[in-house]
């Protein structure tokens, strides 16, 4: 999740990254400058095939060729999305009802649940240090909208991230301000503070368990001695430890571990059950350079001996957004991101090499994959809502493959005046988008315990994966990678299902049709679930 904006040098040059202050990322320059050079010429020869392929007549043709009797894998992922915590999901928001009603509607599984710092007042639980016996716990702000969650998502098994620190638990110069109107955003310095003034990181650790203890166990006791009490009893699945901290506080592998090692045996006392997710990080997003030869991050959390005796290693979380080039024509957007997506693959490829050499038994939730659009008029083409969409599907079937438990589109909503080509819906009218269809048409087909099976497509802008079902349905997942036509032969398919979404169905929810043939034809951009008879 950033708020941050970005220029980049040339990829030629290497990439590195730097705030638009002026202020250099923590990070590292890319570890391999042919490869860099290797993208940016594949990237010029793909837009070059695909002016090609525009001039030519008629859209192109290819067969998919699937063996249902031989499964790859057993299905463990599941589409989610992320929710951040902004004043569009407020009670007195004119898109607030119509929000939630889809939320709830889509009945998704591990929706990640994430106040985060633009905005201390909703997310903050304690924003002034108590003194004099007072304390300025105020959950006013925080349970309206935590309570629309719970309630939307209720049945379902949720991730939640309380992810902002209160300000006034690290050392500063001087106090750290934050804005009196909820609404108003806080700049980055409410999150740039490195050093604790409680070294032993008891204060933050007692921080969490009251905040649990709110939700979970009726109440909590505060630094004085006196009972607060809440009425909530919320059943929280997963609890996610801070958010991005590689940026945010520029904690360190070796500090964040032992932070994280502290606040959930404090969690434990107060909520034994509560499964955790380390991690959050962002620097796996290509244009962060990931350092494939030291990720330290990784290497470091998921060697148990860094950890206490008894802290799990439930579940790790990473992040991906594609984001296309500042100076890039939108016609080439297509190759910019599903590029990148291939390159995050090879990382995430690599990150369960380290995984399932230390901790195999940790699981992974990939709880941010969404695109950034840099423009600053904040003017959006209504193809990149479908593009986007594609992308997120791709990332999905390609994470099903390796195993991967959890793939969440980022985000539910996104506040206008930072980056709204994050989001799911239209930020004026609450009507969901492609990308937020997509997901849908995903959950409504494919389940955790289905198989995958071996499944051929030689066209390469075409992505196809076969699926039987738990009830023994055939279903195949096509998603065209490309801003054009694409005719598919699915052989014995006459009389099959098929379900969209396409730039025709656009803030639609999924389109409907029966095949009358063996051919199916994607629009641009179209992902399609196919149900065989």
């Amino acid at each position: 999740m950033r708020r941050r904006t970005f220029t980049r040098k040339r990829l030629s040059e290497g990439v590195e990254l730097r705030s638009v202050n002026g202020r250099k990322r923590p990070g590292q320059k890319s570890s391999s400058k042919a490869l860099h050079l290797l993208w940016s010429a594949l990237l010029c020869l793909l837009l070059e095939l695909s002016v090609v392929s525009a001039g030519a007549q008629g859209p192109a043709e290819t067969t998919v060729v699937v063996n249902w009797g031989k499964a790859t894998k057993v299905l463990r992922t599941t589409a989610a999305l992320q929710i951040a915590t902004q004043p569009p999901l407020l009670r007195d928001s004119p898109i607030h009802d119509r929000l939630f009603k889809a939320l709830s509607d889509l009945q998704a599984d591990y929706v990640r649940y994430i106040p985060y710092y633009p905005h201390p007042k909703l997310v903050v639980a304690e924003l002034d240090p108590p003194r004099d016996r007072r304390t300025s716990w105020d959950f006013s702000l925080l349970d309206p909208t935590m309570e629309d969650f719970m309630r939307a998502t209720a049945g379902h098994p949720v991730v939640v991230n309380f992810s902002t620190i209160p300000a006034w638990m690290f050392k500063t110069a001087k106090p750290v301000a934050y804005p009196s109107d909820p609404n108003q955003v806080a700049d980055d310095d409410y999150t740039q503070a490195t050093s604790l003034r409680d070294p032993s990181m008891k204060e933050v650790a007692d921080y969490y368990a009251r905040l649990i203890s709110w939700y979970t166990c009726g109440g909590f006791t505060d630094e004085y001695g006196k009972w607060h009490g809440s009425g909530h009893r919320y059943k929280i699945d997963y609890w996610e430890f801070l958010n991005e901290v590689e940026f945010e506080h520029s904690m360190t592998p070796e500090f964040y571990t032992a932070l994280y090692d502290r606040v959930v045996m404090a969690i434990h006392q107060v909520a034994p059950r509560m499964k955790f997710i380390g991690l959050s990080l962002e620097g796996t997003s290509p244009l962060q350079a990931f350092n494939f030869d030291d990720p330290p991050f990784f290497q470091y959390f998921l060697n148990p001996r860094n950890h206490k005796p008894g802290v799990p290693l439930d579940m790790i979380s990473y992040h991906f957004y594609g984001e296309p080039f500042p100076d890039e024509p939108p016609e080439a957007w297509q190759f910019s991101l599903f590029n990148q997506a291939n390159h995050f693959l090879d990382v995430v490829n690599y990150i369960e090499s380290i995984r399932k050499k230390l901790s195999p038994i940790t699981q992974t939730d990939v709880d941010e994959v969404g695109t950034i659009l840099h423009n600053p008029d904040h003017i959006i083409p209504d193809f990149y809502w479908n593009l986007s969409a594609a992308m997120f599907a791709y990332v999905y079937a390609r994470l099903a493959r390796m195993g991967i438990e959890v793939v969440a589109a980022s985000q539910f909503t996104e506040y206008p005046i930072d980056f709204p080509s994050f989001s799911l819906v239209d930020m004026k009218t609450g009507q969901p988008n492609a990308r937020f269809w997509v997901i849908k048409l995903i959950r409504d087909n494919l389940e955790p315990g289905d198989k995958l099976v071996d499944t051929v497509l030689p066209l390469t802008s075409v992505y196809a994966q076969g699926f039987v079902t738990q009830k023994g349905r055939h279903k195949l997942l096509l998603i065209n990678e490309r801003q054009r036509a694409v005719e598919v032969t699915i052989p014995a398919a006459e009389g099959a299902e098929e379900e969209f979404v396409d730039e025709v169905t656009a803030n639609s929810p999924p389109g409907h049709a029966k095949l009358t043939g063996n051919k199916l034809s994607l629009g641009p951009f179209a992902v399609v679930a196919v149900t065989l008879p």
